[in-house]
């Protein structure tokens, strides 16, 4: 699988063991950054994982900050996108089976890289049910779209 990754400041110390942990398991991995524990603004790596995806040119984003929320916000905001901060491994069992996840949002802070591990390993096996999450799924992406007015409400 093609994985795109990028951290922040608060999940850079993550970043290296979880690369490699990818790779040991045959995954090819595109790190976005950043270079070095030194201060960012998360936005500037989430995008470019979250564009990767959304384009094809990875299969699934892995994005690390403190909490995994600020990445998880600026990642579900490209189409294509579904993006959400997940702090065990039921949720992405869960986040995978039931909303089809393609990027996976961590805590470096907050988090055990241990934990952080098992939670990547089930995101990256776990298949999308499909059935009647089928139609929930494209209500969601319809948000993606300009032209949705919302939800008439009666």
């Amino acid at each position: 699988m093609r994985i795109a990754i990028a951290s922040d400041h608060g999940g850079f110390d993550y970043k290296a063991p979880i690369i490699a942990h990818l790779e040991q398991l045959g995954h090819t991995v595109s790190d976005f950054g950043p270079a070095d524990a030194q201060s960012v603004d998360y936005p500037d790596y989430a995008d470019p994982v979250a564009r990767a995806v959304s384009t094809d040119a990875a299969d699934r984003g892995i994005l690390i900050c403190g909490t995994g929320i600020g990445m998880a916000l600026v990642a579900d905001k490209v189409d294509g996108v579904r993006a959400a901060p997940i702090q065990n491994v039921n949720f992405a069992h869960l986040f995978r089976q039931h909303n089809n996840g393609n990027v996976l949002c961590l805590s470096g802070r907050f988090v055990t890289l241990d934990d952080n591990l098992a939670i990547i390993d089930e995101f990256l096996t776990t298949e999308f049910e499909g059935g009647r999450h089928e139609a929930r799924i494209e209500k969601i992406m319809r948000e993606d779209d300009p032209a949705f007015a919302g939800v008439a409400r009666s």
